[in-house]
């Protein structure tokens, strides 16, 4: 490395050093508009299409009325996001790069809504989950490029399977790995709600069945209350399980700016928040779940703004109760022990189920923002509409008139007064609850939200990064990288080098010496400099979302007119060193600049011990 070099890296190179950071201000999260108000503010994201589902844009503040609780309600901000579309042809792919070589350059200009596949085995029987697992693996193959993706899954935890990303050949590798949790064990899917309605109705004439060989009416009732709450146990369980994954979700997601389109792949949804359950019939569902759980989930999506997408896994909804291969009642008990069964009380169980389930995906929709999508084989063209529908819409915010915050809930209308028939989606109300009383968490520094297991990349600040195992690696002895201090056993040891965009740095040309006058303009060529500040930090996962270790550093840069003139030929170099555990990692990158705000941050995947042992190889560019 050159002397010229070498000095440009020693302004900016970090090697876990505890800094102490100046008090900071509220910021923006990268990318989105800030909005600064002294009142509760209800924020809403609106999608408005025209009666044949196309989307409507251009709209302006004053074509919207908001309502709350039937009372006009006065817009504080007003804001219209579109789809990042490019013209045929215009998309280039990015040159090939080195081994271990990642960038957050995105190869498409990314919506402003990311989008959350969440693939769920706890609500949905195994062949209906692997018929939408295969229908999303075609939608991968042809996603537009661009579109800012993460797969989580459902069973008896949440499971984040990738963080966000615009790559698809990350998608696909992550959806076809075993251990990334995308692929259910045997058993762990459930019935249908379709199939729990058959099994209930063969339950039911099992029952009449027996009472009329001999059982009592009193035994054939013990026997069906102990089906009953075997079943309504199982129901409670999944219920409560689905919402402890909803709130762990909305908590993850919290921090991610903008909209987030939840799209549930599932074959039934056993949740409802809007409004109290109670108020609309749903008096059994209150039984199994506690009221203050249902509030507590709701005003999480709420705050998270989170839209979900209710999308059928099972495709076209058939009669099971006819199909050739359906076990009807008779099929359990010989025909000596009953009669004939009459196959119509199978048929009607469905047919009920069927209609409960639709009125309940278009209900759960109706109620964040979303839209309900079923009764299709087509589930990668379905998806695709779906992330359509959600990468368009209004953000209008205002200050409730009813300042009370009594904890009821205030239903919220929206109107388009333009002229024409629209069709509106919105997130329908929330519960007036009074957060002053939740204890605030102590202010953290800019970068650290944005460092979180699974966040979106940020790229208004644009960075190459390589992280590879160091060579040689340090003794046994040698004190570890990073500041986890309870991380023990075998790591590896990995540099990380970032090669950062100079244009997106804050760089102010500052006189020196005291041969300048009081301005920048009378510093003779010679002594004038560059100065700046910038946050780096590093944070790395293990498959479970568990922080294994961590680093950041805050660092000021004063460059002389040669170092200045070398970064614009070839940008900022940042390194970084961090202790790893010999297992996969995601290591999250990023870089902050204190001076204009702006933040680029990337997720890389790292099989730590394995690419220690053998050199990977070649590779092309992996973005975010």
């Amino acid at each position: 490395m050159s002397r010229r070099s070498s000095r440009i890296l020693l302004c900016v190179t970090f090697f876990l050093r505890a800094v102490s950071l100046p008090a900071q201000t509220s910021v923006g999260s990268p990318g989105q508009t800030t909005v600064k108000t002294t009142a509760r503010a209800v924020v809403v994201d609106v999608v408005v299409d025209t009666a044949k589902g196309e989307p409507v844009p251009s709209l302006h503040q004053q074509d919207f009325q908001v309502l709350e609780d039937g009372k006009p309600q006065a817009i504080n901000f007003f804001e219209e996001h579109k789809a990042k579309t490019l013209p045929p042809g215009a998309l280039q792919p990015l040159p090939p790069m080195p081994p271990n070589v990642y960038t957050n350059v995105p190869p498409a200009p990314p919506s402003d809504a990311v989008n959350v596949l969440m693939l769920d085995t706890l609500n949905t029987p195994e062949q209906d989950f692997d018929f939408a697992r295969n229908q999303l693996i075609e939608f991968l193959h042809n996603v537009v490029p661009g579109t800012r993706l993460s797969i989580v899954t459902l069973s008896d935890k949440l499971t984040f399977v990738t963080g966000f990303t615009t790559d698809a050949s990350t998608l696909l590798a992550a959806i076809g790995d075993k251990k990334a949790g995308a692929i259910p064990e045997t058993g762990m899917a459930q019935n249908s709600r379709g199939e729990e309605a058959s099994i209930n109705a063969t339950a039911a004439m099992q029952s009449e069945s027996i009472a009329g060989h001999g059982m009592s009416a009193l035994g054939a009732s013990a026997l069906m209350s102990s089906f009953s709450a075997e079943q309504a146990f199982d129901t409670r369980n999944r219920i409560l399980m689905t919402i402890e994954a909803l709130q762990d979700l909305s908590k993850h997601l919290a921090s991610v700016p903008g909209r987030k389109n939840l799209l549930w792949f599932s074959t039934d949804f056993p949740v409802h928040f809007f409004p109290n359950p109670g108020e609309q019939g749903y008096g059994n569902y209150l039984m199994l779940v506690p009221e203050s759980l249902i509030h507590k989930t709701a005003d999480a999506l709420t705050a998270a703004r989170i839209a979900v997408y209710p999308i059928n896994a099972k495709g076209v909804m058939n009669d099971e109760a006819l199909n050739a291969d359906s076990r009807g009642p008779e099929n359990t008990f010989s025909s000596s022990h009953i009669g004939a069964a009459d196959p119509s009380a199978n048929y009607s169980a469905e047919a009920k189920a069927r209609a409960s389930e639709i009125e309940q995906m278009n209900q759960l929709a109706a109620e964040t923002g979303g839209k309900a999508i079923y009764n299709t084989n087509d589930l990668n063209t379905a998806t695709q509409r779906a992330i359509d529908h959600g990468s368009r819409y209004y953000t209008i915010a205002y200050t409730p008139a009813n300042n009370k915050m009594d904890g009821s809930y205030r239903h919220i209308e929206i109107q388009v007064t333009a002229k024409g028939k629209y069709k509106v989606a919105y997130r329908q109300g929330y519960n007036a609850d009074d957060t002053t009383k939740v204890k605030a968490e102590p202010a953290a520094d800019p970068l650290r939200p944005l460092l979180k297991f699974g966040m979106p990349s940020a790229t208004e600040l644009l960075y190459g990064v390589r992280a590879a195992p160091a060579v040689p690696q340090p003794p046994p002895n040698a004190k570890r990288a990073g500041k986890n201090a309870k991380l023990t056993g075998p790591t590896t040891r990995y540099n990380v080098d970032f090669m950062i965009r100079w244009q997106d740095v804050k760089l102010d040309p500052t006189p020196q010496g005291t041969k300048c006058g009081k301005l920048f303009q009378d510093c003779p060529p010679g002594l004038q400099t560059h100065t700046g500040n910038i946050q780096v930090g590093l944070q790395a996962y293990d498959r479970d979302g568990k922080a294994v270790n961590w680093a950041e550093a805050t660092q000021g840069m004063n460059l002389d007119p040669n170092v200045y003139a070398a970064i614009q030929k070839s940008g900022i170099p940042v390194h970084a060193e961090i202790d790893l555990p010999n297992t996969d990692i995601y290591l999250e990158t990023g870089i902050y600049d204190l001076g204009s705000g702006k933040a680029g941050t990337l997720e890389i995947p790292l099989h730590v011990g394995a690419d220690a042992a053998a050199p990977p190889p070649s590779a092309t560019a992996k973005t975010n």
